[in-house]
């Protein structure tokens, strides 16, 4: 079976603040007074506000929560957790520097008495629980979410082109890299866009031989997996089948909802994109916040293999004073079958913790989906990723190939070019890596 986790190429720190978000990250200036706190929290987004309402009003307590942009959050988290002066009792992490924070200490050990949380190991999916451990195993860090990935795309564009628009029909027809670009040539005879820009199809890289970007070695390895990616890249690129707009753009949100122009051979042409690779919080906090006049037209389906991208893991803090109360907020936000049941159709977040998921994801369906039950897909294609490549160096690694695919890709550099100065960016930012010399 493919199995795939998709941490690849830049923006993935942007990427962290919509991570399951149902809003915006705020500042600091959010917290409440400090006067009278039971229990301090920190975050990067907003999303723990009604779950700490609900929290204070089951147990009598006030709780403080400090938020943090993402782009300051691990500076200014970071110093505070070494020396303890005003640090949180609960704090979160994204994805992009889980492995370095639990291996760091910061967290408390969840696996030793009284928390014992091993032996609820069966109740999560599995990458989710495995990758709150630390180096030696130790649970640091749970999630309530799952954060896999899909193909979202347009039904009337996928009827008119593809002559259907089941989601299982299409998936097939998605099955591989050479048939998304089977696709994206019948989707480019009839006007349309495959995808909004090359980079869409970085979470497809590594195919069926997921590998870390170091390995135990301490060895940088580029596999031939991600080396077809440059190609594809190019290939999407030199087939004029994107729309050329760059992930995050103003013309990548607005190709969600209408058609847009692009300029192919110097000449100006509209074009409606097909397709959108998004996780699972794409859906609510990216497509439902920028589409209107096509809600209701969109699926979602299985590209070539399966990925996540993004996700906030919590845990108490090594050094907190209030372990058993933090212990309590990580406990409901992870464990809580009421609150979990309740968060999971007030957002449609995809859990991460089973015994409520088995509960309720026979019942789903979502309207802006043409009713599809998008969290049983979500869930199938969560068994499917492997954490075992997740490494502390991926998002700064990513940044750098991501930079290098597009500068083969515009034909500023040749492909030996671009993977030659990734490695020397690699090098130069980490010495003690064993980097090829070619």
């Amino acid at each position: 079976m493919k199995k795939f986790l998709g941490i690849f190429m830049t923006l993935v720190l942007l990427a962290g603040v919509l991570s399951a978000c149902s809003g915006d990250s705020k500042s600091s200036g959010d917290s409440k007074s400090s006067k009278d706190v039971d229990l301090k929290i920190w975050s990067f987004t907003d999303e723990l506000k009604k779950p700490i309402t609900k929290f204070e009003e089951k147990n009598g307590v006030k709780v403080e929560l400090t938020i943090v942009p993402i782009a300051d959050y691990p500076t200014k988290l970071k110093p505070v957790l070494e020396s303890g002066v005003g640090a949180p009792d609960v704090f979160t992490g994204e994805i992009a520097f889980l492995k370095q924070w639990v291996d760091a200490g910061y967290w408390e050990n969840l696996s030793k008495d009284p928390y014992n949380v091993d032996e609820m190991k069966d109740n999560y999916v599995p990458y989710v629980f495995d990758l709150g451990k630390d180096k030696d195993g130790n649970v640091r860090a749970l999630s309530w979410q799952t954060t896999p990935g899909g193909l979202f795309y347009k039904r009337s564009i996928a009827k008119e082109v593809l002559g259907t628009d089941d989601p299982t029909e299409v998936g097939n027809m998605l099955n591989s890299m050479d048939n998304v670009f089977k696709v994206a040539e019948k989707m480019k005879e009839k006007g349309y866009s495959m995808f909004p820009d090359e980079g869409s199809i970085r979470w497809f890289s590594q195919g069926d031989n997921p590998q870390p970007w170091v390995n135990d070695k301490n060895e940088l390895k580029l596999t031939d997996q991600k080396i077809e990616f440059m190609d594809y890249a190019k290939k999407l690129r030199e087939n004029s089948y994107t729309a050329l707009a760059a992930e995050w753009s103003p013309s990548w949100f607005e190709a969600m909802d209408k058609p847009i122009k692009v300029k192919e051979n110097g000449k100006e042409k509209e074009t409606e994109v097909f397709s959108y690779v998004l996780p699972t919080w794409g859906l609510h906090s990216v497509l439902k916040t920028n589409v209107k006049e096509s809600a209701g037209d969109w699926a979602v389906t299985n590209g070539p293999s399966p990925y996540f991208w993004g996700g906030t893991w919590l845990g108490v803090y090594e050094k907190s004073e209030n372990k058993e109360l933090a212990y309590d907020f990580v406990k409901m936000m992870t464990q809580e079958d009421e609150f979990l049941t309740e968060w999971a159709k007030e957002t449609g977040d995809v859990l991460s913790y089973l015994p409520v998921t088995n509960e309720i994801k026979g019942d789903f369906s979502d309207e802006f989906l043409g009713g599809q039950n998008n969290y049983q897909f979500f869930l199938e294609q969560a068994k499917e990723i492997e954490p075992g490549i997740v490494t502390k160096y991926d998002q700064q690694l990513d940044t750098f190939y991501g930079n290098a695919v597009q500068q083969y890709v515009d034909g500023k550099k040749s492909k030996k070019e671009a993977v030659k100065e990734f490695y020397q960016k690699a090098q130069n930012a980490y010495p003690d890596l064993k980097v090829p010399k070619n």
